[in-house]
């Protein structure tokens, strides 16, 4: 008889509790699988630690399977469950897909960036759940501080010298907290010429900072904020922001160039597409954790709305805390339910209070209820969190140890862009990368073409300029307004005023002797040349395919994902390939004009030598081409070219 299965979606908090605690359960008795998009447990109460600098990435990484035995790990993000099918799809991080079969499944995938409806935000903020967006920050306010000491305008010191913090909860006011301790460090060591300080601005429209905690614990945190010269401002917040600063709703404009968005957080988007009663974006469950009407399916953490039997008619809040408690409820009810181990039990809490670091020495604590500031505060948080920790414990104490010895490391790595870290994430644990559907500007660019694509995805279409290649001008001026007659089913080009057939192709025969004895018209994948200064319209060569004229669009392939005859050197391209055959499309226009002249998408002066497009230096490269050179067009792609004046070379690509 199989094992049953039980199929854990998500690895914080609640997760990894549910995993661990059933690791220990059921020993050999059931398979346990653990579906993340990532290989570690993260710590996210000292996530401010690692963008200020006092903490490593990975000390508040915590390896899942060097710290969950008996526990399959199976990389991936759940984007659907076929509750009917017991089963769960997922997509891994290289864009495969798989689908997992369960006896037993447990929601615990966590939250994510809460968003408002408010201009700007979603452009020009950034959150702060994952590492991806505590390493950005730590670089992005690393570089703005070095900038700002560069600058000699007051203006654009004190902009790239402000930074705005939204949401004056936990998770806000500790990074406003570091975040200035951090900045001042910077400008002790390297003034800025104006003499300015960094202004860390944190804002709320609640009446107090931590407006969840107890107000002693309230009035201790905005005093140390304070002091530190935070600018704390209560009942206000954005209206409107953009690239160069924020409006608040009280009419002040704010020039900055940070805006770390901690409002709060929401369920993850996964479980609203269940179909099963929801409550504010949370999963209905009963005290045992467990969906009514559905004995395989339990959910933990942020996306179950688990009743407060504290206090009626209430929900447990979204917390840490809450979260890895719910866990091992969880883990102990899935094993009762298939009769591993003993009795299930509702989910019971008591509150044993909360600790806020406040960075160096300062904290605000109130354990089991009693108030507490200042370093007494701050060992027991720190104490606190050592504790808490399922690993990397004597670590995290020595990297606290060596702060307090040592002055910080203000590098910034540039390892995370901001296009990867967007504030409306789904998986904001996960920092996006180029060749994904999601990606930002590299993976546009290797989602449209591929990798090997030898031109950006923009400035293909409708006349847009297309980008310059390494050793070419700048694509400004591109004339956008020609039409496809030269294309298939348009007019043939040489209709085109002073058109006549392009005799002379280099290495061939006069354009009346080619196959069909057409005249060679334009050639493939570009638009016609005609009205270029300096030389004859181009004809299409025949045979060739070349651009749809229905659509406008180049259907082209990658030159170096295309094999290439092979022709030595000093041969011409026609005489090794047979001329009757159809040539692809390589996307370059190269044909040679009664006179002599050459036209190649881009437009030369009358009797100006060619231009080298080699990938090594030629045997003549001749003079350099004149200053008033226009750019090059669109339409030329690298690869191999035919040369009258030396031996053939191969494009660069």
């Amino acid at each position: 008889m199989s094992r049953p299965r039980i199929v854990i979606v998500g690895a914080g908090f609640a997760g990894y509790r549910t995993a661990r605690t059933l690791s220990r359960l059921t020993r050999h008795q059931a398979d346990i699988v653990l579906l993340n998009p990532t290989d570690y447990f993260l710590y996210l109460p000292l996530l401010p630690q690692v963008a200020a600098g006092i903490l490593e990435p990975r000390r508040v990484s915590v390896s899942l399977s060097g710290t969950l035995p008996r526990v399959r790990l199976v990389l991936g993000e759940a984007d659907g469950i076929d509750l009917d099918g017991r089963t769960v799809h997922y997509t891994d991080p290289e864009g495969g897909e798989g689908t997992l079969r369960y006896d037993r499944l447990v929601l615990a995938a966590g939250s994510v960036n809460k968003l408002l409806p408010i201009p700007g935000v979603a452009e020009h903020a950034h959150g702060f759940r994952g590492l991806p967006e505590a390493l950005y920050l730590r670089d992005h306010v690393t570089r703005q501080v070095e900038l700002a000491a560069a600058a000699d305008d007051r203006a654009e010191c004190a902009a790239r010298c402000t930074f705005v913090v939204v949401g004056a909860g936990y998770t806000g006011t500790e990074v406003a907290a570091h975040g200035q301790m951090y900045t001042d460090a910077q400008v002790r060591r390297h003034p800025m010429r104006t003499g300015m300080r960094p202004r860390w601005m944190l804002l709320d429209v609640a009446e107090r900072v931590l407006p969840e905690m107890d107000e002693r614990l309230s009035r201790t945190a905005e005093r140390v904020l304070r002091q530190r010269g935070v600018d704390v401002r209560v009942g206000t917040s954005v209206k409107e922001a953009t690239h160069d600063g924020v409006l608040l709703t009280d009419g002040t404009t704010v020039d900055t160039r940070t805006l770390v968005w901690c409002v709060g957080v929401r369920p993850d988007p996964l479980v609203e597409s269940l179909g099963l009663p929801m409550e504010r974006g949370r999963l209905l469950v009963d005290p045992y954790l467990q969906v009514p009407g559905r004995p395989e399916l339990f959910a933990c953490g942020d996306v179950a709305a688990v009743p407060d039997l504290t206090k009626p008619g209430q929900y447990t809040p979204m917390t840490a805390q809450h979260a890895w408690r719910h866990g091992k409820v969880c883990a102990e009810n899935v094993a009762a339910s298939l009769g591993i181990g003993g009795q299930r039990r509702a989910y019971r809490h008591r509150d044993m209070g909360f600790v806020v670091d406040l960075g160096g020495a300062k904290a605000a604590a109130n354990p089991l209820g009693v108030p507490m500031s200042g370093p007494a505060a701050g060992a027991v948080t720190r104490g606190y969190h050592l504790a808490a920790m399922p690993g990397n414990r004597v670590r995290v104490a020595a990297d606290w140890l060596l702060d307090a010895v040592l002055p910080r490391q203000a590098v910034q790595l540039g390892l995370v862009r901001s296009w990867s870290v967007p504030l409306e994430s789904a998986s904001p644990e996960v920092a996006r990368v180029p060749g994904r559907p999601d990606a930002g500007p590299a993976g546009s660019a290797a989602s449209a073409g591929g990798p090997g694509r030898t031109e950006p995805a923009e400035g293909r279409r409708g006349g847009e300029p297309a980008k310059a290649r390494p050793g070419e001008e700048p694509a400004k001026s591109q004339p956008d307004s020609e039409s496809a007659k030269s294309r298939p089913g348009g007019e043939p080009a040489k209709g085109q005023p002073g058109g006549e057939p392009a005799k002379g192709q280099p290495g061939g025969e006069p354009a009346k002797g080619q196959p069909d004895g057409e005249p060679a018209k334009s050639q493939p994948g570009g638009e016609p040349a005609k009205a270029q200064p300096g030389g004859e319209p181009p004809r299409k060569h025949p045979g060739r395919p070349g651009a749809d004229g229905a659509s406008g669009k180049r259907h082209r392939t990658s030159e170096s994902a295309r094999p290439r005859p092979a022709h030595a050197p000093g041969t011409s391209r026609k005489a090794a390939e047979p001329s009757a055959a159809p040539k692809p499309s390589t996307g370059a226009r190269r044909s040679e004009a009664p006179g002599g002249t050459r036209s190649s998408g881009r437009t030369r002066s009358p009797g100006a030598p060619a231009p080298t497009r080699s990938a090594g230096p030629p045997a003549d490269p001749g003079p350099e081409p004149p200053p008033n050179q226009p750019p090059p067009g669109p339409d030329i792609a690298p690869g191999p070219v035919k040369r009258t004046d030396g031996p053939a070379v191969e494009g660069d690509s």
